[in-house]
């Protein structure tokens, strides 16, 4: 085969088996993975927490050429894995012992390792799954006892590392216990429980703490739009219980401050007809991390309804486990989005913030919050302050208002220039303070605000450039002023319309959440009401124009044949004269 060929081969088993180089069998040759089982993914480490998954074998006890049946299973589903048999002498060693058959061909494959085929087992695809099982053959120069691994991948980022299952021993072969070298111990945990019922809002501020969205709501009553999360505490524990639509996934984190990033949060992921809970780490604005359930006891969820609502408690001190103790003043974080295959994707709105730190363990209460900072809501109000007011108003003056005022002056100048010039000067500042306030609240550049954010970069500099181009502009008389009118004049249109598209998209950012459908109605509306009106008074000035042409037009011929008698015999009077009568 020649080296492209090999190459596709190479990188095509890489995509089927999801498992790093060094784990497939690819192009006849074995790699170095079967003795590390560690899959690549993005460069993801195994998860340090107890594993959600078991291996179970038929039998405890064989002879050589026994097939033995091992089954994986786990109480949520996984999307890979990769099984093995060793040693249970030198667990560490990376030689496979025995072979496998497979029960189900279409959804799982034969791996080799160590020139073994069939020595390893893995998926054929990312389908999800909740059980596994295989037939494993006892080879005749089977060790005395063999123990079973396993790798078992969740989502992408997410998977158990070598997980150690059930050690089986040759007939004769007195068991003794084993210390495993393994960090990760399979612990099979509680199953948690439905739900009787809805929650409810009964009994917020007098026996619990309440977060609600909007305020006042019930879930039993508004359970598809409305978010709940509330929590009542004993002196060692506090129980948390949250509620929201069932789109995907409704979580709440604890966070020292008003910004995301370094914060425990706490998750009810919707997997098709089961809940999942689990507790994990924000660093910055990236995916939770460390994504656990220890610590969590008494876990009940109840997906209905349309919602999804989950209860679990937890200490108030968790040592040795990251986690927040829970006798601080947190603010709290109320956050849904939708989910792709039991993964959480970003919330679809801004986060619900408390507006001031709760003590957890403190005394009940009702809790106010807000979807948008104080700092966005002025940006958003400064920008439609500068562009639907002062900017609007100030170009309408220099368009219609010129022959306004001919004879008064305000400082030295036109009324309507000094009008203009003053409304424009601070649509500028407006924009520039505005244009500031975002940088300042991510600290950055965001890159989930899409198109908004280059627009309104664009809006800014249009906006400097016209009253540095304002300070250069010729005189009245020049031959090179129409340039600037006419320069003037298109980048100033150029730049309301820029405007306009950059308000339209940034009342539906999420860090401004105003009412949907009605705010991009209300922008609509008054952006079709300042054209039209612009259209109306610019027919209505061209309207005068004509009427008044059309007046003199008239005027002119009768004053021109009453006086032509005069001008035929007055050739020789004076010039001032002639003038004369002409206005007569």
């Amino acid at each position: 085969m020649s080296p492209v060929g090999l190459c596709f081969l190479f990188f095509f088993s890489v995509l089927v088996c999801h498992w790093e180089p060094v784990c497939c069998y690819a192009n006849g040759k074995v790699t170095k993975a079967c003795g590390s089982m560690k899959p690549h993914h993005g460069g993801a480490s195994g998860q340090t927490t107890l594993s959600p998954y078991q291996l179970q074998t038929n039998t405890s006890t064989f002879s050589p050429g026994d097939q033995i049946r091992v089954i994986l299973s786990g109480t949520s589903y996984f999307e890979g894995f990769l099984l093995q048999a060793r040693d249970a002498a030198q667990p560490e060693s990376a030689s496979a012992i025995g072979s496998f058959t497979l029960t189900n061909p279409d959804r799982m494959q034969l791996l080799t390792c160590n020139n073994h085929q069939g020595s390893a087992v893995s998926q054929t695809s990312d389908a999800r799954q909740t059980e596994v099982v295989v037939i494993w053959t006892a080879p005749q120069d089977s060790p005395n006892e063999v123990q079973f691994f396993v790798t078992v991948v969740a989502h992408y980022k997410v998977f158990w590392l070598k997980v150690p299952g059930p050690i089986i021993y040759q007939h004769g072969i007195t068991p003794h216990p084993h210390q495993t070298t393994s960090t990760h111990p399979t612990i099979q945990p509680t199953t948690p429980s439905i739900l009787p019922g809805p929650f409810t809002s009964e009994g917020c501020g007098q026996s619990k703490s309440c977060l609600l969205d909007p305020p006042g709501c019930d879930p039993e009553k508004d359970p598809h739009y409305h978010l709940l999360h509330h929590h009542h505490f004993s002196l060692q524990s506090v129980m948390f219980e949250l509620s929201g639509p069932a789109e995907g996934y409704v979580s709440f984190a604890l966070s020292w401050d008003t910004w995301m990033g370094n914060d425990d949060v706490y998750l009810c992921i919707k997997d098709e007809d089961r809940v999942s809970v689990s507790a994990a780490f924000v660093s910055g604005r990236t995916y939770p991390e460390d994504h656990s359930q220890s610590g969590l006891s008494s876990v009940s969820w109840r997906l209905a309804d349309g919602s999804i609502q989950c209860r679990f408690s937890r200490p108030v001190k968790l040592t040795n486990q990251g986690r927040f103790d829970l006798d601080q003043g947190y603010f709290l974080f109320l956050a849904s989005g939708h989910t792709q295959y039991g993964e959480i994707r970003k919330h679809s709105r801004q986060p619900l913030i408390s507006r001031d730190r709760k003590l957890i363990t403190g005394p009940p209460q009702v809790l106010r919050g807000s979807r948008s900072p104080t700092i966005m809501k002025m940006h958003g109000a400064l920008m439609l302050l500068a562009w639907m007011l002062t900017g609007s108003v100030g170009t309408f003056i220099a368009s219609f208002y010129k022959p306004d005022w001919p004879n008064q002056t305000l400082f030295g100048q036109k009324v309507w220039f000094q009008v203009h010039r003053g409304l424009m000067m601070l649509t500028v500042i407006l924009t520039v303070v505005a244009f500031c306030l975002p940088f300042i609240y991510r600290k950055g550049w965001s890159t989930d605000a899409g198109v908004h954010p280059h627009l309104g970069c664009c809006v800014l500099v249009l906006s400097l450039i016209q009253p540095i181009a304002a300070m250069h502009r010729p005189p009245p008389d020049s031959n090179r002023r129409f340039i600037f009118n006419w320069t003037h004049s298109s980048i100033g249109i150029f730049t309301e319309i820029l405007a306009v598209a950059t308000m339209l998209l940034g009342v539906g950012q999420t860090s401004l959440p105003l009412p949907s459908p009605w705010a991009t109605s209300v922008l609509i509306g008054y952006v079709v009401w300042v054209a039209s009106l612009k259209v109306a008074l610019g027919w209505h000035s061209r309207y005068r124009k004509s009427l008044g042409s059309g007046d003199q037009q008239a005027i002119l011929p009768e004053q021109i044949q009453q006086s032509h008698w005069v001008g035929t015999h007055t050739s020789n009077l004076h010039p001032a004269k002639i003038l004369f009568c002409f206005k007569l």
